[in-house]
């Protein structure tokens, strides 16, 4: 028996995939929990149309996010720290500064889709962090700790 599957299920199959089973397993297992559908003729074509509304919806995502990305390659931003006289930070700079920062630069992006490489900066100085922005698409941003 053929289903369409309604979500991830390891060992089985990823989400939107016709994948044959059984039909035992699928009558009382995969059907009434929600995980999956059978795969008549009139899910299969529910299933191709929206998975074209998916992709078309898909590539506007993509492009959207690779366009962030190239504004977001040519930006520096400087965060401001209390620092001692020697370059030591207060405290520590993280993704939560670095995000608030692209706020105020304009861009919308959330604390957890940035990484730094550096796991805690504590020195004045220049930095990068990687910012996720889809799963394809990643952009490097330059940002410097500044003593306030």
């Amino acid at each position: 028996m053929e289903v369409i599957l309604k979500s991830n299920i390891e060992k089985l199959g990823a989400k939107d995939e016709i994948v044959k089973v059984k039909p035992g397993y699928a009558r009382n297992y995969l059907i009434p929990r929600g995980y999956a559908i059978a795969a008549t003729g009139a899910s299969r074509k529910m299933l191709a149309e929206n998975l074209k509304q998916r992709a078309h919806k898909e590539s506007k995502i993509l492009a959207e996010a690779q366009a962030t990305a190239a504004k977001l390659s040519g930006l520096e931003i400087k965060i401001g720290a209390k620092a001692s006289e020697t370059g030591k930070i207060f405290g520590s700079v993280n993704t939560i500064q670095l995000s608030e920062a692209l706020s105020k630069a304009g861009f919308t992006i959330d604390r957890k889709s940035i990484s730094i490489s550096d796991e805690h900066i504590k020195m004045l100085g220049a930095y990068e962090a990687k910012v996720k922005l889809h799963k394809e698409v990643s952009a490097v941003v330059k940002f410097e700790v500044i003593a306030e």
